[in-house]
């Protein structure tokens, strides 16, 4: 058995985000939020969820502290609830909630835990939803005051900090697929949000810069390893525009400041390319960013499309048809050689500064407990797996210098409720108790010893 030792200032951390956590959505002055909206509409979310109490972490957030100590995280990943801290999106802050955020960060960092703060991880006010949301321009100023407002609050004691988690998910399961809010079904929408989260990223980078602080910024978008389903030329180009559609879209313009051209002359011959105003990808040129966030859980087989489909982009999914292939709760192949081959290729084609796996878990069933323990070999597996394959990349050369593992308890998973668990810590939706998974002791002596074992 041989041990894969991380680097000495490795990150080893959790991540989580406020909508799917925190509670309290009514408490203390918060504004509604787009997913407050969604969830409460009939039909949207799997058993009529909502993330009204969620994980009731507002009120428990010392006792969840405790518990990441406890593990022996370093660092915790977390966003911030925009409708929190301003209510209608903008005007006056919201004293409670700066109170709670700045008790959180205190409470981190007594425990010796590095906060990382994730901007905008899909909450957006509903007021500014009902003004035109993501799909205006003026989204884009509202942002920025919003991030001036934390970088100024905040900025003192955290020194790391994310832009906005998944902007593909956002724009296209919010705009274009119509399953995660507002719920919309728009091809050209989706991709004038897509870009107007790009030129709010890029402003905000520019932002943060202005102010001198010490600390660093980046952008986290959900990256996906695409294989064409045979080695047809049909599938190869098929593959190339998921690529294109999925990952190239949000990543060109971060670290090139422009669009891939190939999916330009694809979506303006469609009609439905954004507008680009002058400067916009100026914005994002010439404010590249200190580290790219990666988000990972499978890979994506991609073969010529044989009817239609919503965006009419020819291609199409289809499963695995290797025999081992073992899959999540999700229905998502467990690959962890993409892993590897993403971060190679984030590397190799747009040179990334430093690299932070900023989400990266699985959901398993976690039905059996043994002496108040969920035993889930399972989620042990998967992640074993995966640090192997991002221990690989290190010792090929990418500059990794984290993994935040998604999650750190059973939550609120979006469109399907509670019914996914991805949690290290297992919560129980009744008494918000807290029960220790083995994945989570396992994963608290990996950090003890700074490694895995082979």
């Amino acid at each position: 058995m041989t041990k894969m030792i991380f680097p000495e200032n490795f990150v080893w951390g959790a991540a989580t985000a406020s909508y799917q956590i925190e509670g309290a959505v009514s408490e203390d002055g918060r504004g509604e939020s787009v997913w407050d909206r969604f969830a409460h509409t009939p039909g949207k979310i799997k058993n009529g969820d909502t993330g009204d109490v969620a994980c009731d972490h507002y009120h428990r957030y010392k006792q969840d502290v405790a518990l990441m100590k406890e593990i022996g995280l370093s660092g915790y990943r977390f966003s911030l609830a925009w409708p929190r801290l301003f209510p209608k999106g903008t005007g006056r802050p919201n004293p409670k909630g700066v109170d709670f955020y700045n008790s959180l960060i205190d409470e981190l960092l007594a425990a010796g835990i590095e906060p990382a703060i994730t901007l905008n991880h899909w909450d957006l006010p509903q007021a500014l939803q009902e003004l035109g949301g993501w799909m205006k321009r003026d989204t884009i100023e509202f942002f920025l005051e919003y991030a001036d407002f934390a970088f100024e609050t905040f900025g003192d004691r955290v020194k790391k900090w994310i832009t906005h988690n998944e902007p593909a998910v956002i724009a296209f399961n919010g705009y274009l697929f119509g399953d995660h809010a507002p719920g919309l079904k728009d091809p050209a929408a989706a991709l004038r949000v897509a870009h107007n989260l790009l030129v709010s990223h890029g402003k905000t980078v520019a932002r943060y810069r202005e102010l001198g602080q010490e600390g660093e910024i980046g952008i986290a978008p959900n990256l996906v390893h695409v294989c064409p389903a045979t080695d047809s030329p049909e599938d190869q180009v098929a593959a190339r525009v998921y690529d294109g559609f999925q990952n190239r879209w949000f990543l060109d313009p971060v670290f090139r400041g422009a669009y891939p051209q190939d999916m330009l002359d694809l979506y303006t011959e469609m009609g439905i390319a954004p507008p680009i105003e002058a400067g916009d990808l100026e914005w994002l040129a010439q404010n590249p960013v200190d580290f790219l966030g990666i988000n990972y859980y499978t890979r994506s087989i991609v073969k010529k499309a044989a009817g239609e489909s919503l965006l009419n982009l020819g291609f199409e999914h289809v499963g695995s048809e290797d025999p081992q292939a073992a899959f999540t709760e999700m229905n998502w192949e467990i690959f962890p050689q993409g892993l590897y081959d993403v971060l190679v290729r984030v590397t190799r084609d747009y040179q990334a500064p430093c690299i932070y796996i900023t989400e990266n878990g699985a959901a398993f069933k976690d039905e059996i407990c043994q002496d108040g323990v969920i035993i889930d070999e399972d989620r042990i597996d998967y992640l074993k797996a995966h640090f192997s394959a991002a221990h690989r990349a290190l010792q090929d050369g990418v500059r990794l210098a984290g993994y935040y593992v998604w999650t750190l308890m059973d939550n609120f998973e979006w469109a399907l409720g509670y019914t996914k668990r991805f949690g290290l810590f297992g919560v129980d939706n009744d008494t918000q108790e807290r029960i220790w998974k083995k994945s989570a002791q396992w994963y608290r002596q990996v950090i003890k010893d700074h490694g895995v074992q082979g």
